[in-house]
């Protein structure tokens, strides 16, 4: 099906609070308006030792987390393992594809399989198809309505990969709990009306942490489209989540498995931006890491929020058609 998306602007994250002064105001005097922060950032993070094993133990204490360069404190943690997970799921059926299509299918069958097997009865997954049009986007635990999905999937021209994350990261925002979105694809752009940083940028407003499977259908670098694995890496980077490039049926399978490991073993944390230096970009950097440095994070690297004169990119993005949908 096609997607009827229509304008809509996303709430405000800061709100402004008129305060009165306690003595005198010349006639007409502006009451001083007091800007007060107060959206909770939520930052998903995952921990390895130097050997690349998950770490799942650590403390709110064993985590340092920088806003703009300003110390911030950590307000809200959770391990992950019972948190709600949301899982949008993108399998790309442009023409590239095709030959690959069976083994993707099957290998991401196996990997809902043991989703819904295991974690929290509350976790959901939405399966998206994209070539030129992009079909899906309703979450469930019914594993059979989406395996039946996946076996009558067929190639189809054109590839709007970036359309694709961005339409699922906007349905992921609204969502509760924890937010994934993993793409298996060639990695190739064609038809999309929206562009990497667009792509980027509301995977970060949804707080998704964005998992691409590179597909690879040239092993050699002269045919391959590197710049697409390139742009998805970065995308993967922003977002807190890691490329993967299996070669084979068997190491899909594993890197399925690598992806489910990561989203049982993540760490939630939350803070409220305190004293952070703002610039006219009101894309903030984040830096979180733990106090051994023995340990790496992988988190995403900012958020959006406000800015020198007291907007947010908030205040200027909606949701509107910019092509229409494919005619079948």
């Amino acid at each position: 099906m096609a997607f009827p998306w229509r304008g809509r602007a996303v709430p405000l994250v800061a709100a402004s609070i008129l305060a009165g002064g306690l003595g005198w105001r010349l006639p007409g005097q502006e009451p001083p308006t007091i800007r007060v922060d107060v959206s909770l950032v939520h930052v998903i993070a995952t921990v390895r030792d130097q050997a690349g094993r998950l770490v799942g133990t650590l403390q709110k204490s064993d985590f340092e987390i920088r806003d703009n360069g300003a110390p911030q404190e950590v307000a809200v943690f959770a391990r992950q393992t019972d948190q709600p997970l949301s899982v949008a799921l993108l399998v790309d059926v442009s023409g590239s594809t095709a030959k690959d299509i069976k083994y993707e299918t099957d290998s991401a069958a196996r990997f809902l399989r043991a989703f819904f097997t295991e974690g929290n009865p509350e976790d959901r997954v939405a399966l998206y198809t994209f070539s030129y049009d992009i079909s899906g986007g309703e979450y469930t635990r019914n594993y059979a309505s989406l395996e039946r999905r996946l076996k009558f999937l067929h190639g189809d021209s054109g590839t709007s990969l970036y359309d694709a994350i961005y339409y699922a990261a906007h349905d992921l925002e609204n969502r509760q709990g924890r937010k994934a979105i993993i793409v298996v694809t060639d990695g190739g752009d064609t038809t999309s009306s929206r562009d990497l940083k667009a792509a980027l940028k509301q995977a970060q407003m949804a707080d998704a942490v964005l998992y691409p499977i590179v597909v690879l259908p040239i092993t050699n670098d002269a045919g391959r489209n590197t710049g697409g694995e390139h742009a998805l890496e970065f995308m993967a980077e922003g977002t807190g989540g890691r490329t993967f490039y299996p070669d084979a049926s068997t190491q899909l399978d594993k890197t399925f498995a690598d992806i489910l490991a990561e989203l049982r073993t993540e760490y939630m944390l939350g803070f409220y931006p305190h004293q952070v230096p703002l610039t006219k970009d009101p894309f903030h950097r984040l830096e979180v890491r733990v106090k051994s440095g023995q340990l790496r994070v992988s988190a995403r690297n900012g958020y959006y929020g406000e800015a020198v004169g007291g907007g947010t990119a908030d205040t200027r993005i909606s949701v509107s058609p910019e092509r229409p949908a494919k005619k079948r």
